[in-house]
């Protein structure tokens, strides 16, 4: 990108602010990263009409999605700098070209986009990662490092988890960039990336998503047992009621295999199967007991947390 953008420090010293860890504020102040992150989104051929983003700050990023698209929506959870985008971008919002909407983007109701690009608090990310993937929307989005490369990972990989399976049931994940802690301020302790998704179908099909999810968060939850032993442990997750059902019907060789070497495909499939012989109960997909195993939030390392059994898979 090329051209004179508001500069993030100017910004700052506008909005009165410097920046608060405990608050989950980092803000991004390196301009060459800034201005890399839009053209992720138009060199892989993303609908620019409508941007989302979500946590806008002092509005750096803001400003540099306005050279590529016609509007922008930005979501603030910070009273004082949903005012200040306000104020700052008050001749764009007459004109049409910029919405603040002032809240939790977990909470708010979203307009309809067309895609987003986002500098995502680490305290929500996951969070808010997984509200927009479901939209099918080309997402550019910045991450814990360690996090991206878990949503990225292949399976059999140290990395790959429930959030890769995820991820990649809605898109196909990349990182396009990483990003050192000089380039916040305040910097955080460790270093992020930028994970670019195109949405795509999976490359499988199952019987019902919300099903799906919940099968996977069960088995991840045990990924030290075998899968045989998973699909039984877990039916408060999964909803099973004949667990043993599913295990008798399913390949051997497969159920003898832990999650982390089980593929996307091989997850459908036997999903597919627990639903037809292992009578899930319905349940809400927003099921308030739900484990929350890939969250930074819970989880600030960016580490998937794991079953604390550390015995064996038998």
């Amino acid at each position: 990108m090329t051209g004179e953008f508001r500069d993030p420090d100017a910004l700052r010293a506008r909005a009165g602010v410097t920046g608060d860890p405990n608050r989950d504020q980092h803000f991004l102040v390196d301009d060459r990263v800034l201005d890399r992150l839009p053209g992720y989104l138009t060199d892989a051929g993303g609908d620019v009409g409508h941007v989302l983003e979500i946590g806008g700050g002092t509005g750096a990023l803001t400003d540099r999605l306005l050279a590529v698209t016609d509007h922008v929506t930005v979501v603030e959870r910070d009273a004082d700098l949903a005012a200040f985008l306000r104020e700052e971008f008050d001749a764009e919002r007459s004109d049409g070209a910029v919405t603040v909407i002032e809240g939790d983007a977990l909470d708010v109701d979203l307009p309809p986009f067309t895609a987003s690009v986002s500098n995502l608090p680490y305290g929500a990310s996951s969070e808010i990662a997984f509200r927009l993937l479901p939209e099918r929307k080309p997402l550019v989005l910045t991450f814990q490092r360690e996090f991206a490369e878990r949503m990225a990972a292949d399976a059999g990989g140290p990395e790959y988890g429930r959030l890769s399976v995820t991820a990649g049931h809605y898109a196909e994940v990349e990182i396009v960039e990483t990003i050192p802690p000089e380039a916040f301020d305040p910097q955080p302790a460790v270093e992020s990336a930028v994970v670019r998704t195109r949405p795509r179908e999976p490359a499988y099909s199952v019987p019902d998503d919300d099903f799906f999810m919940r099968f996977l968060r069960g088995v991840f939850t045990q990924r030290r047992k075998t899968m045989r032993n998973a699909v039984r442990n877990t039916t408060h997750i999964t909803g099973l009621g004949d667990p043993d059902a599913v295990v008798e019907a399913a390949d051997e060789e497969l159920m003898s295999r832990r999650a982390g070497n089980v593929s996307p495909a091989e997850f459908a499939r036997l999903a597919a199967l627990a639903w037809e012989v292992g009578s899930p109960e319905e349940r809400d997909s927003d099921d308030p007991d739900q484990d929350d195993t890939d969250s930074e939030k819970r989880d600030p390392g960016g580490r998937e947390l794991e079953e604390r059994d550390r015995g064996a898979s038998e």
